[in-house]
């Protein structure tokens, strides 16, 4: 009977949302006072909420209540790339070019084309890489800080890639996973694909260096946490870079509890002279994950994982079981540019570009509320408490652009009231037209 009932309160909000009854921006009863109206339990009032929310209709906003969602934003609003659409000028996405790689593509092509071993690429390659291609891997880890040996390393299809066998490899459903209060979408995605449970950590006292690892131990100290994700080096969305003294702290509570650490180094390369990632401090229980897409072009789909010996083996099952390898041709490529500097020199032209980038959103959004690193692609934009994130979303699609919200990001029930914006996938003149926009929409909801 409980069930029956609360289904019905969920079809009853759901045909007045859709219906028009409850338009946009309408804040909903209190959590207490729904079950009081309804005749029902706190807890199932709060499931009924979290249905909405999953279906997109509703979203809760940290200290201000439950809202009718904004419709007119697709669902996938910053995870799925279909929902951008294709006149839109897209600041949901990053995928950073620089001019003349597809020249730099063509090259490659004709030089592969030419190599003796060409007629290896036609078979299947060994599942983690081959070996001269993970040794170039290795090399190129090593000038980002993280010295381990070619065995200890494998190619991958992207970096989203590498999570995903990592998971597959190294947790179970159930697994605690400690994160971030906000996060990298993908993973949230393979964490509901995998059935994980995950634990938002709250930043430390300042902010802006990551995860506070006294909450890390306490929550260690309350739940049986299996690992932790983070991104230490280039935060997405926040962009923070931790400090070496807040890495050996994680590392160091990592530790003691037996924590698996799943570095995720993504956006790293936009970072020339970081701290030692968590991998060089922490190796028998870091999985270090990276890729290319953002450092080089996003169309290769080459990423790596390096891990503590003791789990190359069940990485390498993972990458069997989901592509069996990575295509030859693309890993061909990639480490070709590896051992002949041209990934570095893109890494380069991409840090100067994305510091171009920050400086004219300075320039536009002059008089926002910004969170980003001056090296980063993206900025995150808190709003002011009378300004809602999906109604500025939709008023941007509107005017065609495509900005996230904070939702895709959020690990808890505390979503802040944030936008979020890739700066790196439209021209300079275009970023500055779509940034004008975004000021405009905000500056006209914000009393």
């Amino acid at each position: 009977m409980a069930q029956a009932r609360y289904k019905q309160v969920v079809d009853r909000f759901a045909a007045e949302i859709t219906g028009g009854r409850l338009p946009p921006g309408t804040r909903l009863p209190t959590h207490r006072q729904l079950a009081a109206d309804e005749g029902l339990a706190l807890v199932t009032a709060s499931r009924v909420y979290a249905e909405l929310a999953a279906m997109g209709l509703v979203s809760g906003e940290t200290g201000r209540g439950t809202f009718v969602k904004e419709t007119a934003v697709p669902r996938g609003q910053g995870v799925d790339q279909h929902a951008v659409a294709a006149d839109m000028l897209d600041l949901n996405f990053n995928y950073p070019s620089l001019p003349g790689q597809a020249e730099l593509l063509r090259n490659a092509l004709r030089q592969l084309a030419a190599a003796g071993d060409l007629e290896a690429l036609l078979r299947y390659q060994p599942h983690g890489g081959r070996p001269h291609e993970r040794a170039s891997v290795a090399r190129h880890l090593a000038r980002r800080g993280l010295a381990v040996p070619g065995e200890q390393v494998m190619l991958v299809d992207g970096a989203q890639h590498g999570l995903a066998t990592t998971v597959m490899a190294l947790l179970q459903p159930g697994d605690v996973v400690a994160v971030d209060a906000l996060t990298y979408p993908g993973f949230k995605l393979l964490a509901e694909a995998h059935r994980l449970e995950l634990v938002a950590l709250p930043a430390g006292a300042h902010g802006s260096e990551g995860p506070d690892p006294d909450a890390l131990a306490a929550l260690c100290r309350r739940r049986r946490v299996k690992a932790l994700y983070a991104m230490p080096t280039m935060h997405n969305p926040l962009g923070w870079v931790m400090s070496a003294s807040r890495r050996r702290a994680l590392v160091a509570v990592a530790r003691q509890h037996g924590l698996l650490v799943i570095e995720d180094a993504a956006y790293a390369f936009l970072v020339e002279k970081a701290p030692p990632p968590l991998a060089a401090l922490a190796p028998e229980t870091t999985v270090y994950v990276s890729g290319y897409s953002k450092s080089v072009a996003t169309g290769l789909r080459v990423g790596c994982v390096a891990a503590p010996p003791q789990w190359v083996g069940a990485i390498e099952r993972a990458i069997r079981a989901t592509t069996w390898n990575t295509p030859g041709v693309m890993t061909a490529i990639t480490c070709g540019w590896l051992d002949d500097g041209t990934v570095d020199r893109l890494e380069a032209g991409k840090r100067r570009d994305a510091r171009a980038r920050q400086q004219l959103a300075a320039q536009v959004l002059g008089a926002l509320r910004r969170v980003s690193h001056p090296a980063s692609y993206f900025v995150w934009l808190p709003l002011a408490e009378e300004v809602r994130a999906d109604q500025v979303a939709a008023a941007l699609m509107r005017e065609r652009v495509s900005v996230s919200t904070a939702e895709p990001f959020a690990t808890s029930a505390r979503v802040p009231h944030a936008i979020r914006l890739a700066l790196g996938s439209v021209d300079f003149d275009t970023l500055r037209e779509a940034l004008e926009t975004v000021a405009a929409v905000i500056a006209e909801r914000t009393y």
